[in-house]
């Protein structure tokens, strides 16, 4: 299905600006939803993240999805939009005490713990209150993903967890402490993966824990949370423009092996947002060099830092032009070489003032966005506002 843009309407508006397609994000969330509700026992949270627009997490908490928060802030986002307490969880290495102090009066379901120094402070604070928190430990399976190196995080190199052959330690300091109450076992190895063998490891990998810990424990945790990274296809945004979650989810379940009454919970956040938003800007000037053509547009890389961040891919179209292509590099108007969107790519001729959509840009462009060169923040517009 191609995404038709209200092109008329994006010219009376200010550019660069991020457009939402609220139809496409309630049909990945509907998807979504239903792919995991044939698991009676899979329950996803999403991942806060990849965008915290106020008006798109409420869409996302009317989807019945709970949320996945690396910070106090994106804690208090998603109770703003409506999300309960009792389903988001908290992960992330650095948890300040303002911020479990803050989730912890919550009542949040569960963090995440990364470390036995947090866990400790986790334990403090809860003492003073005199609750108990939940926590699953996150674990690091030493697998690499299929991915770019800085979005992995399954590696015994990475900043993430607690590594494999530590985990036993870990338990014996959190069975003891009094406040704490240790649910389940937590495992991210990464972002943007799309082959499934890579999830298929990590359940290889889990099942392999799980027997080691009842054979030697007799130990069986009632949630696993086997976070996240299901990528999407950001060369073809329209003709994949909601991901395989029946795959997805039927490769969990067929690949993990749980006990008797077991949970399963997923941290998606990329999967479900990306493909629903755009960054709209426009040609500033058309600069021809001595071996290279510029289409120097209004956004820069403080409004989609991924190309300058990971080199990532984002498919451009110009909304205005039915031209023959020309061959661009698309840039912005940050004084950094690194402000480029795309190198030596057939674009239809562009002229000043055309309107370019960078597409697949709803996760990790507004949420990423910050002020380099004083520029403005560019406004959101959702489809159903035009």
């Amino acid at each position: 299905m191609r995404t038709i843009f209200p092109t008329e309407k994006f010219r009376e508006i200010e550019t660069p600006f991020y457009y939402y397609d609220v139809d496409l994000l309630r049909k990945t969330l509907d998807e979504a939803r239903d792919e995991a509700g044939k698991h009676g026992n899979f329950h996803v949270h999403y991942a806060v993240k990849a965008n915290f627009n106020p008006k798109l997490l409420e869409i996302i908490k009317e989807a019945g999805m709970g949320a996945d928060c690396v910070s106090g802030g994106e804690v208090r986002a998603a109770m703003n939009a409506g999300i309960e307490p009792g389903k988001i969880v908290f992960a992330g290495v650095g948890k300040t005490d303002k911020e479990i102090a803050f989730s912890l009066d919550a009542g949040i379901f569960c963090f995440n713990i990364e470390s036995v120094p947090e866990v400790e402070a986790i334990e403090r604070l809860a003492a003073e209150r005199g609750v108990t928190a939940r926590v699953a430990i996150r674990v690091n399976p030493n697998i690499g993903a299929h991915t770019h190196s800085n979005i992995t995080t399954g590696l015994a190199e990475n900043k993430f967890g607690i590594n494999y052959e530590q985990l036993d330690e870990v338990i014996d300091i959190v069975e003891k402490m009094e406040h704490i109450k240790l649910i389940g076992l937590h495992f991210h190895i990464g972002s943007q993966i799309l082959v499934m063998d890579d999830f298929i490891a990590l359940c290889g990998r889990i099942n392999e824990l799980q027997e080691l810990l009842l054979e030697t424990r007799g130990l069986t945790l009632p949630h696993i949370n086997v976070g996240g990274g299901l990528g999407i296809r950001y060369d073809a945004p329209d003709k994949y423009n909601i991901p395989d979650f029946e795959l997805y989810f039927s490769t969990y379940a067929k690949n993990l092996k749980l006990q008797p009454g077991q949970q399963v919970h997923f941290e998606l956040g990329r999967s479900i947002v990306a493909q629903c938003g755009s960054l709209i800007t426009r040609a500033t000037y058309i600069k021809h060099g001595t071996c290279k053509q510029f289409i120097i547009v209004d956004a820069g890389m403080n409004d989609l830092v991924r190309p300058a961040l990971y080199e990532a891919y984002h498919r451009i179209e110009n909304l205005t032009s039915d031209k023959a292509d020309g061959m661009y590099d698309v840039v912005g108007p940050i004084c950094e070489s690194s402000d480029v969107f795309c190198k030596d790519r057939r674009i239809p001729e562009t002229e000043r003032g055309d309107i370019l959509a960078i597409r697949s840009a709803g996760a990790y462009g507004e949420a990423m966005a910050f002020g380099y060169n004083c520029r403005e923040l560019p406004k959101a517009v959702l489809s159903t506002e035009l």
